[in-house]
């Protein structure tokens, strides 16, 4: 748990710089630096999502791909039935209605942060290591990424990105407590798929960072759990 507590902190602190400092920027500028990190956020789901096409995954079965694509799908229509993407934005607006002072884009801020440092293969690496073993180097240098992020996020979309910390510490919190108690779970294929289906979301979340496309990408989240089950189930058949 010390890393993901890292990163929270580090997550607050990068919201508040960001806060500080944001006000003094250009529109402009503070659109190409949201613009910037929705190129640079592309590129790691695209380099998540090719773990598909990687060992340990396709050592399991040639169609690895197919799994994964299957999981984001089934994922997609369990998320829209549970309607995920409407809970975060509905939690989000009820920490704007207490703590967002009129900012527009507080829920923008918070459901895109959130997303952003929780779904990342650094997130699940890192927890896991940090719960199984108490190594939180991986989670120590997310945690540095994720400020410098928080910085930019929040100078363009205000202090809803800084509540994304609530987030962090319980999703993070929970992986790590799970792999403290059954780090035998998290095998190589568990990560590696759980990485995989993350990296669509990723490239999802780029897409709306850029503006090209709405996509409801908390809708896809049951992936990250319907993947390695999907790989469980091939592994043990074959």
């Amino acid at each position: 748990m010390i890393g993901t507590l890292i990163n929270v902190a580090t997550v607050l602190a990068g919201t508040l710089a960001g806060t500080l400092f944001g006000d003094r920027l250009p529109d402009r500028i503070r659109e190409t630096v949201l613009h910037s990190l929705g190129l640079v956020t592309l590129l790691v789901g695209v380099d998540a999502g090719l773990h598909a096409f990687r060992p340990p995954l396709t050592e399991v079965t040639r169609a690895s791909v197919i799994l994964v694509m299957g999981s984001v799908l089934v994922g997609g229509i369990l998320g829209e039935l549970l309607h995920i993407e409407g809970g975060l934005n509905r939690l989000g607006d009820r920490l704007k209605a207490r703590f967002g002072g009129g900012q527009a884009r507080f829920t923008e801020g918070f459901v895109i942060a959130s997303l952003v440092f929780c779904v990342g293969p650094l997130t699940i690496l890192g927890a896991i290591q940090d719960g199984a073993t108490g190594d939180f180097q991986l989670l120590a240098i997310k945690a540095t990424l994720d400020g410098f992020a928080a910085v930019a996020f929040a100078s363009a979309l205000g202090w809803g990105v800084g509540f994304s910390a609530i987030t962090v510490l319980v999703y993070q919190g929970a992986l790590s407590l799970t792999a403290s108690i059954a780090a035998d779970v998290f095998t190589d294929v568990v990560i590696e798929s759980m990485t995989a289906a993350g990296g669509v979301v990723i490239v999802g979340i780029g897409l709306r960072l850029l503006e090209l496309r709405e996509i409801r990408v908390g809708n896809l989240l049951p992936a990250l759990l319907l993947a390695p089950v999907a790989f469980a189930i091939v592994e043990r058949v074959g």
